[in-house]
């Protein structure tokens, strides 16, 4: 499934996402389990969101939906340690008919590669 959803998705390369880490038109979103989020660092500036929570928070019809997670001004670029829970994340919302949502090639060791800012989020 993740295969097929790469095929089906846009994605990013570390490159681009590298040179648009502050553009203010791309959210950055970590679909990581919470727990391999506290152990590890993101994405400077991510925002979390688990990939079993992450068609209810997108979803405006959902009562979860949060709103950082609905603005057709902004490109989401979904991420985690490789690359298939990203894909099936992206393929998820563009099946709810969300289109500003991209898969970022590689997740976090192509970013930490390409030298991409991180924050620590280990917890002692």
């Amino acid at each position: 499934m993740a295969e097929q959803a790469l095929a089906e998705v846009q994605r990013m390369s570390c490159d681009e996402a590298v040179a648009r880490v502050y553009d203010e038109s791309l959210v950055f979103v970590d679909v990581r389990d919470i727990r391999e989020v506290e152990q590890s660092d993101t994405i400077d500036g991510s925002r979390h969101a688990p990939r079993g929570m992450i068609e209810f928070w997108f979803d405006p019809e959902s009562p979860y939906h949060r709103e950082i997670y609905a603005d057709p001004a902004k490109t989401y670029v979904l991420f985690c340690n490789g690359d298939p829970r990203s894909a099936l994340s992206a393929k998820a919302l563009q099946d709810l008919g969300i289109s500003n949502v991209a898969q970022l090639a590689g997740g976090m060791p192509a970013w930490r590669e390409a030298g991409g800012p991180t924050v620590d989020k280990k917890r002692p």
